[in-house]
């Protein structure tokens, strides 16, 4: 019988399971780490991507954000394992907070069975302003913003 089980990722790996298999995003530019759950003979069914928080207020140099999740349909517990696992390296990396975001569309079951709360909504908006035109490539839906520890120094 086979079980879920983290395994690690380089970023180039999980970036390209990310471009073939998320629903609505492609990969993250960059990252600082990456890892992967896999099924057995299945191999990877599911990584994670952290990085720096996209929002330039969010980057306080002790905070990390999970820039993307992905994975396979049926396999129930990957997302959370994925979400623990991330909180687990970004801390032992010298990171104090971990931060995610999903659309308000969607449950958060994963975020709070790893033990995240719900901190905040973010609207949803285009990134295109006239002081920098750009073409939108996501959703502009509205977000919910999830918080994996705050660790006091």
């Amino acid at each position: 019988m086979s079980k879920l089980e983290l395994v690690p990722s380089f970023l180039s790996e999980a970036r390209e399971f990310v471009n073939r298999h998320h629903r609505h995003h492609p990969a993250p530019v960059g990252g600082l780490f990456a890892v992967a759950v896999s099924f057995g003979s299945a191999g990877v069914v599911g990584v994670a991507i952290t990085g720096r928080p996209v929002a330039r207020m969010a980057d306080l140099g002790f905070t990390a954000e999970v820039t993307r999740l992905c994975v396979l349909d049926g396999h129930p517990n990957a997302c959370s394992m994925l979400y623990g696992a991330s909180w687990r390296a970004a801390r032992a990396l010298g990171y104090r907070k971990l931060i995610t975001y999903t659309l308000a569309s969607e449950s958060g079951g994963s975020l709070r069975a790893a033990g995240w709360k719900v901190v905040g909504s973010v609207k949803g908006r285009s990134w295109d302003t006239p002081s920098r035109p750009r073409v939108d490539k996501h959703p502009t839906q509205d977000k919910i913003k999830w918080e994996a520890g705050e660790v006091k120094p």
